[in-house]
């Protein structure tokens, strides 16, 4: 076995009451990719700055392999000192690094290296970190919530990215789809301690819940024996004296087992407040658009939605997700076309930038609205520290101010917000920031309950392949279309994932950056591996092809599976493996092409 590159034994800390970590054992090794899966506050991101020697535990010993590169992708990054995202992404560039792939790196994430940190959005801060930890090619990467504010085609790319790399990983996410695709190992941090399988996040669940189960039994078992021994204590014949104190002993230490077991952290008890039904119909648009400028954001486009529909709205950050929910639900009017809505609907929303939120104000003010301690659900008066307990919330964090809350503790009282409002419409924009994956379930099973409907935008493609009915997406010049089924679906039906799109959205916003670039910078050019890729993709491209069409030959014979089915397995295979790289070969000439044509324009 392969010398860790990084290792901990025996971490402890404590903040006060019960521990944090208690002997937490993590060791990784060269080209391993773990997933550190673990509820909100158990501890994960604390960990994790531990690994990276940010945070000094109680206890423990941390060794990295000497001349090893570690690089940290923080949650919040801090900007501080640095006047474009150019200069803090080269701040994290090493003695022996080249400065070039700063701007690359910026580039491949949508950035052109002259944004002011002071002024970016949440997705652009999350790529300027990416692109400071990424630019290095670190030994191992410790990555605290990387799909965090990015768009489906970001994450994709960053899938594709992390997937060809040799460093080492260890992820903190709750994107299933992410970890899926990427991890080869899982640590679960519960209650204080890691328990580790060699194996992805795939088989983590089925695994947690065996693990669960058998601590079941066992206290079970334990509560079982306990009473026996209590049944002997007052009912046994008495033996020797010697032997009753040493059984008396035996008790006192089962008791004192049982009460130092800490079971597993409950579920979020989520449900919506559901007002009356609402008429069938509920949003039927005609023709609709919307224009910025020279710009087409929505272009005639139409929909009816219908009682119970689950629709959900994706696409990269810019191409208009927001505009359009906003005009579907009466908040921005279309420049053309007609919205109609149907009866009695009552709509409840979810703010994805949760601006509504007072920093100063505490948890139960959020929930009350202040001056009460009853939360209106439903209609219905509920104590504030019953509701809180529904979503996670211990009671005395009932005067806790909203700005120490972590982001799933923010999360879930955005959720709470909304869910308490009766409603047969729900609106979501980004539902599953910074949720826990257990209350992310949680939040599954209500929406699958819950009669109303559902409009939502969401980047999380696990999540819109289980809620979703069916799926908008973009199509570029302002067209959308709407597909039957989640997400999986839709890029089954659509030929292609959103990529194009994103190249579209970038070339357009380029050009209408009013930003003059700083009179120093050097002006961007390909490489040498980008002008090799763009000579040799064609060939590549049309072998693929040919390559293609020659598997589905052997294929069009009807009898080749009775005839000789390992030929077929083998020509199956062959033929998906080969179209597969077609399509990346030819999203890559796009990307590429696009590119070459900018430069040639600037």
């Amino acid at each position: 076995m392969a010398p860790p590159l990084i290792q901990l034994k025996d971490i402890k800390l404590t903040f006060g009451g019960t521990p944090l970590l208690s002997g937490v054992e993590l060791s990784v090794s060269a080209g391993e990719r773990v997933c550190l899966i673990g509820r909100n506050g158990s501890g994960k991101s604390t960990l994790l700055k531990i690994a990276a020697g940010l945070v000094q535990p109680d206890s423990g010993t941390r060794f990295v392999q000497p001349g090893a590169t570690i690089r940290y992708l923080p949650q919040e990054p801090d900007f501080d000192g640095f006047t474009t995202t150019l200069a803090y992404v080269e701040a994290g560039l090493g003695p022996g690094d080249d400065h070039y792939q700063a701007r690359y790196v910026l580039e491949q994430l949508g950035l052109h290296g002259d944004e002011d940190p002071a002024h970016v959005s949440g997705g652009e801060a999350r790529r300027a970190a990416l692109a400071r930890v990424l630019a290095p090619s670190p030994d191992i990467l410790l990555l605290d919530e990387p799909t965090n504010h990015l768009d489906l085609t970001t994450i994709e790319w960053l899938e594709g990215e992390l997937g060809s790399r040799r460093s080492a990983l260890v992820m903190i996410s709750h994107d299933r789809r992410f970890l899926s695709n990427l991890s080869r190992s899982t640590a679960w941090l519960d209650r204080g301690q890691i328990k580790q399988i060699d194996r992805g996040f795939s088989a983590f669940e089925a695994w947690r819940d065996e693990v669960l189960a058998e601590e079941e039994r066992d206290q079970h078992k334990l509560d079982r024996k306990i009473v026996n021994e209590e049944h002997w204590l007052r009912y046994g014949v008495s033996g020797r004296r010697k032997r009753n104190v040493k059984r008396l002993g035996n008790l006192f230490a089962l008791r004192e087992q049982r009460r130092d077991y800490r079971g597993a952290a409950g579920n979020a008890n989520l449900a919506a407040s559901e007002a009356d039904k609402s008429g069938k119909l509920i949003i039927e648009a005609r023709n609709i658009s919307r224009t910025y400028g020279d710009r087409k954001i929505v272009d005639g486009f139409s929909i009816r939605v219908q009682r119970g529909d689950r629709i959900g709205i994706v696409g990269p950050n810019g191409a208009g997700k927001t505009t359009l929910i906003d005009m579907l639900t009466g908040a921005s009017p279309p420049d053309s076309g007609t919205i109609r809505f149907g009866a009695n609907i009552e709509m409840a929303t979810l703010d994805q930038h949760r601006e509504s939120l007072d920093p100063k104000s505490t948890l139960a003010d959020a929930l009350t609205g202040g001056g009460s301690d009853n939360v209106m659900v439903g209609g219905k008066p509920k104590h504030v520290v019953s509701y809180m307990k529904d979503f996670l919330f211990a009671q005395e964090q009932m005067r806790t101010p909203l700005e120490v809350l972590s982001g799933g503790e923010r999360g879930r009282l955005m959720l709470a917000r909304a869910l308490a409002k009766p409603s047969n419409l729900l609106v979501l924009d980004e539902p599953t920031n910074d949720l826990d994956l257990e209350t992310l379930d949680v939040l599954e099973e209500m929406l699958g309950d819950y009669e109303g409907t559902v409009i939502l935008i969401s980047h999380d493609r696990d999540f819109l392949d289980r809620v979703v009915t069916s799926v908008i997406a973009p199509e570029g010049d302002g067209r959308w279309i709407e597909y039957a089924g989640g997400y999986t679906d839709m890029l089954k039906q659509r030929g292609a994932d959103l990529k194009r799109e994103a190249v579209k959205v970038a070339a357009e916003e380029k050009k209408e950056s009013k930003t003059a670039a700083p009179s120093g910078a050097a002006r961007r050019r390909l490489n040498f591996n980008e002008k090799h890729a763009l000579e040799t993709l064609p060939k590549t491209i049309a072998k693929l092809q040919a390559e293609i069409a020659k598997q589905q030959r052997h294929l069009d014979d009807p009898n080749l599976y009775k005839k000789d089915r390992k030929k077929f397995d083998q020509c199956s295979a062959a033929l998906s493996t080969a179209q597969k790289e077609l399509e990346a070969a030819e999203d890559k000439w796009l990307e590429l092409e696009v590119l070459r044509e900018e430069i040639e324009q600037a």
